[in-house]
C-alpha cells in the first residue's frame, strides 16, 4: 500500500490535541503513525547521516 508524504502541519496539530489533553495517548499514537511520523523520522535519520 502506498502512503502520502508526511504531514508536519498535521502531526504538530495531533501532538498539540495531545498537549491539551484533547487526546488519549494511544489515540495520538495511532494518528501520529497513519500522518506519516515514521517516515519523516526515518526520512530525518537519512538526512542526518548523509550530513555527517
Amino acid at each position: 500500500m502506498d502512503r502520502r508524504p508526511p504531514d508536519p502541519a498535521k502531526l504538530l496539530a495531533y501532538w498539540m490535541e495531545w498537549e491539551r489533553g484533547e487526546t488519549t495517548p494511544g489515540k495520538v499514537l495511532a494518528n501520529l503513525k497513519t500522518a506519516g511520523m515514521p517516515e519523516l523520522l526515518q526520512q530525518l535519520v537519512e538526512h542526518t547521516r548523509a550530513d555527517a
